[in-house]
Order: C-alpha cells, then structure tokens, then sequence
C-alpha cells in the first residue's frame, strides 16, 4: 500500500509555533479578562448615580469595555497567527538547514559516494554533533570498504595463483604423456592443499569479521599449552625452544577461533625466527580486568615501518626469515587481529631491539567466581 505524503517538518514546526504563540496571546488575554475586566461594575453609571444621588461613579461599564476590548482582542489574536506563522517558517527554516545538508550527504552516500563530508562549522549544539558523527561514519565506512574491496582483490589474485599452477601443470602433462605422474601428483597436491588451507582461512577470517560465534569462558593459558603441543614437532626440526609460561587468564569467547589465533601466532613465532637456536615464548596473565597472551620470539631485526602492515591480509613481513614450506597464505596475523577485534580486545605488536617480535593481547577477562566464603 503506497503511503501518501504527509506535512514536512518545517511546515509541522511552523505550525507549531503559530499555535504556541496563538495560544500564549489567547492565556495573556484570559489573564486580563480574569483580574481586569471582571472588577468592573455590570451596571449602567448613570443608574448608580441616580441610585446614590450624591455618589459621581466615572468609566464605562464591563459591556462598554466587552464592546471595545473584544475587536482589539480578536485583531491581536489575528496579528499573532500571522506573526507566527511568519517567523516560524522563518525560524523552522534557519533550525533545519543543518538536516537539509545532513540529507544531502546522506543521499551521496547512498549513490555509492562515500569521500563526501559535511564539516560543519559553529557552535557545538545538537545538529553539530549529529554532523560530525555522520562524518565519522562516513570515513569509517569507506575506509571498511576500501579495505573490503583491497581484500576481495588479493584474495582473488591468491585464489587465482594455484588454480593457475594446476592448470599449467595439467597442460604439460597432457602434451607430455611420458612425464613422471608421480612427481605431478605431488605437485598438484601441494597446490591443492593450499588452495583449500587459503579458502578456510578466508572462511575463519569472514566469521571472525562478522563475530557470528557463541561465547563462552575460555582459559588462555590452556589454549597456549594445546597450540604449543601442536606446534611442538615443528619447533623442534627447527631447532627453536618452545616455553609456555604465566597463569590462568579467563576470558569470554569462541574457544576455536581462539585456539587458532594462539595457535596462528606461535606458528608465526616459530616460522618467523632464526634458523637454527631461536626461542619462542607464549605467557598468559591475569592483569586487573583483562587476560592478557604475550608470544615473544628471536629472529633477525624487523623494520619498524613493515609492522603497521603486519596485520593486513596477504601482507607478509619479508624481511622475515621464511621457508617455502611454511610459508603460510599471508593471513595468519590478518585473522589474530580479526579474532582480538571480535573479542573487544587489542594486539600489540612491537619489535625486539635484538630482533624478532613482541606481540602482546589484551581480551576483556571473565568474571572471578566467588568462593564458597564469599571472597572473591
């Protein structure tokens, strides 16, 4: 059913001052009708004075002023309206405009021009803050999609690389029958297998993004023990030692994506070092309301410039030591810091003045259970 159109709010506003104003006239002339006018005599003066003789009564009579008073009233009345009216379209115009320019911005971005902004200018009162937010979600969100569409094109171009490969490989075995198949089956299983560990990361990087998981008290520390025990083996080919230290640290969340992002960030830790010797250290704490995780690792000097970018998807650090074998699909820190960020939390990164890095997560901590006593 199509709605029919109303009255704009300027019209609604003008009308209401008119009638506010209408009305305050109509009070003011009660007011002097109530504590005026009815203090004065009913009768005719000249029969009082005929009444008390001696008695000189002077003025009209209440008629003479109702005859009087009451034109006056009703063109009083009626200059109100008018002046109301007036100066209340006038009025509803002026409080208005910032909405009008808030509408026009909020039409661009709805034609897909999100790089438009009000910046209004004046004194800070309701409709200047009402801009401002709107700018700040303006720039928010093109900032998000910008970001957005980054993504969909590296993933792309990702995705696009071993599909690629296996159909250069599948070519030349097709036009070489006597190729080795088993040295080509290897081949297309490595890539295969990429392929699908770079479409589940992207899959676990979305549902971070969208936070669509259930929550529950998770323990860090126990999430440390089980990605180090994993990861175990590999450090030890590498010849890197593995320490996993520091207390209970509860916090509320999924407990998968936060064993992948521990288990993301030793493995890292772990590629990510020297070649031979490094160390790699994962402490979890208590620190008043948060849980916080700290994996630390050796490795060769990290350009502080390349850290901001660490966390960006399909951005690697490639001044860091790295192996073919592990060298990931470039979205292991991109998915921590989409699960820290579902989570309410924060990730630090910082490097080691002797090399490696410091990476430092702050997750809001789960409430201590009372004790039986009723300490906490």
């Amino acid at each position: 059913m199509k709605r029919r159109p109303g009255l704009s709010a300027r019209l609604r506003l003008t009308l209401s001052y008119a009638g506010f104003l209408l009305l305050a006239g109509a009070l003011l002339l009660a007011v002097v009708w109530v504590f005026v006018l009815r203090w004065l005599p009913t009768d005719d003066p000249r029969s009082i004075q005929r009444t008390f003789g001696a008695v000189i009564v002077t003025g009209p009579s209440r008629s003479d002023l109702l005859r009087g008073f009451a034109p006056a009233a009703a063109a009083a009345l009626g200059f109100l309206l008018v002046f109301g009216l007036l100066g209340g379209w006038i009025l509803a115009g002026r409080m208005l405009a910032p909405l009008t320019r808030i509408a026009y911005a909020a039409r661009m971005a709805g034609n897909g021009s999100l790089s438009h902004r009000i910046r209004m200018k004046g004194r800070q009162d309701e409709f200047r803050e009402l801009a401002d937010t709107f700018d700040t979600m303006l720039e928010e969100l093109e900032s998000h999609v910008a970001e957005q569409q980054r993504f969909a094109a590296n993933a792309s171009h990702e995705l696009r690389t071993p599909l690629a490969i296996s159909r250069t490989l599948l070519d030349a075995a097709r036009n070489d029958p006597t190729r080795d198949q088993g040295e080509l089956i290897e081949r297309l299983h490595t890539v295969n297998t990429r392929a699908i560990n770079l479409t589940e990361a992207l899959l676990l990087l979305s549902r971070a993004d969208r936070g669509s998981f259930t929550r529950e008290p998770v323990d860090l520390s126990l999430m440390a023990e089980e990605a180090a025990e994993t990861l175990l083996p590999l450090a030890e080919r590498r010849q890197i030692t593995l320490d996993v230290t520091g207390e209970t640290a509860q916090t509320i969340g999924s407990a998968a994506l936060l064993l992948r992002m521990v288990t993301n960030l030793v493995q890292n830790a772990i590629v990510h070092n020297l070649p031979t010797g490094g160390t790699v250290t994962v402490h979890t704490e208590r620190r008043h309301d948060a849980s916080v995780l700290r994996v630390e690792n050796t490795g060769h000097p990290l350009p502080s410039e390349l850290v901001p970018a660490l966390t960006e998807p399909f951005q690697r650090g490639t001044e860091r030591i790295r192996t073919d074998e592990h060298a990931g699909v470039g979205l292991g820190l991109a998915i921590v810091h989409s699960v820290v960020r579902a989570h309410d939390g924060t990730l630090g990164l910082t490097p080691r003045p002797s090399g490696g890095l410091v990476v430092t997560i702050r997750l809001p901590g789960a409430p201590r259970a009372s004790s039986p006593g009723g300490a906490h």
